[in-house]
């Protein structure tokens, strides 16, 4: 059983209140993921995030295929960190470790994601070409959005 972690860190020029306003709320996973995900939550987004809140959605992570995913938002420290965990989806594993400090002007995002791709074997050998660069860009897209929407961070 082989499990992944993919681990991105980036620094934005806004208040940490501003980064928990933004990141905490589900319904901006949509204004942060590529338009061909075809990001689509269908429930669970409707209050504050809280421990124990269940959000589905529809995505098209891979050649246009819909999948539903559901995921459990399982840790809540506000203004600190948030959770979330694949309860349905794509992965045999998703662990979502969203976190957020204060530094000299602005705040430090991290994300640690441990993951597990379904398929055995299969899966295993189908990671390094098709699953790692398809989440690397994903992620790659939303640290170039966040950037558009709040600004480059300088030092």
């Amino acid at each position: 059983m082989k499990i992944y972690t993919l681990h991105k860190k980036q620094n934005l020029p806004i208040t940490m209140q501003q980064a928990w306003d933004f990141l905490s709320d589900p319904k901006n996973l949509k204004t942060i993921s590529p338009d061909y995900m075809g990001f689509n939550i269908l429930s669970g987004a409707e209050r504050p995030m809280f421990a124990g809140q269940i959000i589905q959605y529809i995505v098209k992570p891979v050649l246009g295929i819909k999948t539903k995913w559901v995921t459990e938002i399982t840790h809540v420290i506000d203004k600190h960190y948030f959770v979330d965990e694949q309860r349905f989806g794509p992965y045999r594993l998703w662990h979502h470790k969203h976190f957020i400090k204060e530094i000299d002007d602005g705040i430090e995002m991290e994300d640690i994601i441990d993951y597990k791709v379904p398929f055995g074997i299969l899966g295993q050998l189908v990671h390094p070409i098709l699953v790692k660069p398809k989440l690397e860009e994903i992620f790659n897209y939303r640290a170039k959005k966040l950037e558009e929407l709040f600004g480059v961070y300088k030092p």
